[in-house]
């Protein structure tokens, strides 16, 4: 096992889950890959955005797999202006390769943000540190799990 994918396997058991990753059939590094590689709804992928405020600090944005996220409104919540991260920053922050961040069992914790959309299923499927496994997951478990905020900060 991947030191990704343990992380994420040890965040999860943390906070008191049993959710399992499972290995994907091929690469799943979009949403719509994931999608069709679960067999679910787009809007059942869990993307996790990463932006950098001015400040440099970095925020975390997981927002349905169909949804994109609106700047003004995500910098509004960040309290400052804010860029896409550079993949280089993901991967120093996070410990995870794009394409693969998981919304927990980053390296350094971020301040996290969730899209409502993801509350109206009863399980969605996210990133499990590698770009070739995925977990499933109840919606209101991945908001205590990662003690995200749900806001509304989509297009």
């Amino acid at each position: 096992m991947s030191k990704s994918l343990a992380r994420v396997v040890a965040a999860l058991r943390a906070a008191g889950l049993e959710a399992a990753p499972v290995e994907a059939k091929g690469e799943i590094r979009t949403a719509e890959a994931a999608a069709a590689d679960a067999g679910v709804a787009i809007d059942q992928i869990v993307k996790s955005i990463l932006f950098q405020g001015e400040s440099g600090r970095l925020f975390l944005f997981l927002t349905a797999g169909g949804n994109r996220v609106d700047a003004t409104r995500a910098a509004a919540l960040a309290g400052e202006a804010l860029s896409r991260a550079e993949v280089e920053v993901v991967r120093a922050v996070t410990g995870f390769a794009i394409g693969g961040v998981a919304p927990l069992g980053h390296l350094t914790p971020s301040p996290t943000f969730l899209d409502p959309r993801l509350l109206d299923f009863a399980e969605v499927w996210a990133a499990a540190g590698t770009p070739r496994h995925m977990f499933r997951i109840a919606p209101r478990d991945l908001v205590q799990a990662t003690a995200a905020r749900v806001e509304d900060f989509t297009l």
